[in-house]
């Protein structure tokens, strides 16, 4: 003991060989530790992104969009009254009703699903379920108070508009928030799981060169000492420990930076714009809806006025200067800016949900998508500005068949904005699943390789080690 102590084990030939060993063998597994803990990171980022709270966001979005949706097409029920050929037509617009009814349950089911342990968003999954229930029961009133009074097109009786009132406060002021919220706490997660695990694989990253260069180091010093002591250019086994280390090393290295990479492009080229388009693409059917609003109970014509602007800000602010901010200065100054902008120039222009799209745009599709979709956004604005004038210069009826238009009115050209925003979104959905596909890929097989190659480089030094160890017995 006291031998070991004063280290004199160390003066010999073999005590050093040995202990070079021990440091190659100590490092090595310190190095396995590292490379295994990072790869787990990486995992749980990609696994958080990509297949828990992202697709979370999605089916929170798509519960946004439908209660959203749902309240705008009973909107169009009610103002057609008894001319059913109206518009998209009163069996049309009850079907879309039918569809988003269906498609609000199963994202509201999904969501359940996703939501886990988290017991905060599964209650709140539960009163979204309940208050659906309860709007659904409020339509169904104002759906039947309405056939019975069989009205005029645009002449919805009091009665009607009361009941639907209820329920449209219902979803607005209950329903859509909760929904809402359930979105922004998914995005919350997935941001704080993309910053912490990112920047888990980028110190692991770091980690895995400083032991990997140390290893390197410990092999290519014992290579040097033994070739110095036994007169032997290279230790074969020691040699190919080294060559593997170094290939284990690089490749987890590039393994990492390709997982950090594909993390932040599944964040920031995907995921960010869906969450960002899905909620314009909900707003702006609830901003759509608030112009049947307008039309259907002209005594909150004002409300309905500045919810509708308000709406419109959060979809793509327009800083109105020095003008007052209200519809008419909107008007104005929406046509004004998006004449001349130019996606592959200009940054900061506008704000809101399209303003973040612009400034991290693509060139390519993406950017080919946002300026159709500016484009088709500001027709409907248009579209909204003619309308009203309608109202307000004594000709409703004219409103009305503009509001409701089938072929030339406000609905196609909303319907044209929705599907050029769709396909904006698809694009990024594109990026972000090609982002998690390659990052699952990449990750195929290093649940082994990394043991498997300390296994083999433990196995190599321990060889090389041997024989010359076996000289001195």
């Amino acid at each position: 003991m006291r031998t070991f102590l004063r280290a004199r084990w160390l003066k010999t030939i073999p005590g050093r060989i040995r202990a070079a060993v021990a440091a190659a063998l100590a490092v090595l597994i310190v190095m396995l530790v590292v490379l295994s803990v990072a790869i787990g990171n990486a995992r749980d980022g990609v696994k958080t992104i990509g297949h828990d709270a992202g697709p979370q966001v999605v089916a929170t979005g798509s519960l946004f969009f439908s209660l959203s949706n749902m309240d705008a097409q009973v909107a169009n029920v009610l103002l057609i009254g008894r001319q059913h050929d109206l518009g998209i037509g009163y069996d049309e617009s009850l079907r879309r009703y039918e569809q988003r009814r269906a498609e609000a349950g199963q994202a509201a089911v999904q969501a359940a699903q996703l939501a886990g342990d988290d017991s905060n968003m599964q209650a709140t999954v539960r009163e979204v379920i309940d208050g659906l229930g309860r709007y659904e029961r409020l339509v169904g009133e104002a759906m039947l108070l309405d056939k019975q009074s069989n009205h005029a097109a645009g002449q919805v009786p009091k009665q009607v508009v009361d009941t639907y009132n209820q329920a449209s406060e219902l979803m607005r002021l209950e329903l859509l928030p909760k929904a809402y919220n359930l979105t922004l706490d998914s995005g919350a997660t997935v941001r704080q799981s993309y910053e912490s695990k990112r920047s888990d694989v980028n110190s692991g990253r770091l980690w895995l060169a400083i032991t990997g260069g140390l290893l390197l180091a410990v092999l290519i010093l014992t290579q040097l000492y033994l070739a110095a002591t036994f007169r032997r250019l290279v230790n074969p086994a020691l040699a190919l420990a080294t060559a593997v280390t170094f290939i284990l090393v690089a490749v987890g290295i590039g393994m990492l930076s390709a997982q950090g990479s594909h993390i932040k492009k599944a964040k920031e080229d995907g995921f960010d714009s869906i969450l960002a388009l899905s909620r314009a693409r909900a707003i702006s059917h609830s901003a759509f809806a608030d112009e049947a609003r307008y039309l259907l109970d002209p005594s909150r014509a004002d409300t309905y006025e500045q919810t509708y602007l308000d709406k419109s800000q959060s979809v793509l602010f327009i800083d109105p200067k020095t003008q007052p901010a209200n519809l008419e200065t909107y008007y104005a100054r929406l046509p004004a800016v998006l004449s001349t902008y130019d996606p592959a120039r200009d940054r900061g222009v506008f704000l809101g949900f399209f303003g973040e799209e612009a400034d991290r745009v693509r060139p390519g599709v993406e950017m080919s998508a946002l300026v159709s979709t500016l484009g088709a956004y500001r027709k409907v604005i248009d579209d909204d500005r003619r309308m009203r004038a309608l109202a307000t210069g004594g000709k409703p009826d004219e409103a009305l068949k503009l509001r409701m238009g089938r072929d030339t009115g406000a609905i196609k050209d909303f319907d044209d904005y929705d599907t050029a925003l769709m396909r904006l979104n698809e694009a990024h959905q594109g990026a972000f699943d090609r982002a998690i596909k390659d990052a699952d890929g990449g990750l195929s097989g290093w649940t082994v390789i990394p043991v498997a190659g300390a296994v083999v480089i433990a196995v190599l030094i321990l060889a090389g080690a041997r024989p010359r160890l076996a000289e001195f017995r």
